[in-house]
């Protein structure tokens, strides 16, 4: 895929750097000012169609953010081809399972 790869992968993390940072500010601002009283006001704030969303797409952002990453770093300093390939299988298994996991929370919680 090439937005994946060179200058389109560069500006792809730089974006999802954006909208990360912008989530984090706007998640702990909003948990200072009025952090909810109990475990069913936390719920009811995250089972909000319009957190949900922008929670899944911060998830999804912070995968492939990291992904872009790990890839570079990987790329860049793991030389041996085996070695390359088994860690970019884990980590790749690795953000998968994450991503699934935080799939289920978000759903398990919006379905609560």
């Amino acid at each position: 895929m090439r937005l994946l790869s060179g200058q389109g992968a560069w500006l792809l993390q730089r974006i999802t750097a954006v909208y990360v940072g912008l989530f984090v500010i706007l998640v702990l601002g909003y948990f200072l000012i009025a952090p909810p009283s109990d475990h069913a006001a936390w719920v009811a704030v995250i089972a909000h169609p319009a957190v949900a969303l922008g929670s899944a797409l911060f998830v999804v952002l912070l995968l492939l953010h990291a992904w872009i990453g790990l890839r570079d770093v990987v790329l860049d300093y793991v030389k041996p081809l085996a070695l390359r390939l088994t860690v970019l299988t884990l980590g790749a298994g690795a953000l998968i399972l994450l991503g699934l996991w935080a799939l289920f929370l978000l759903i398990r919680t919006g379905l609560a």
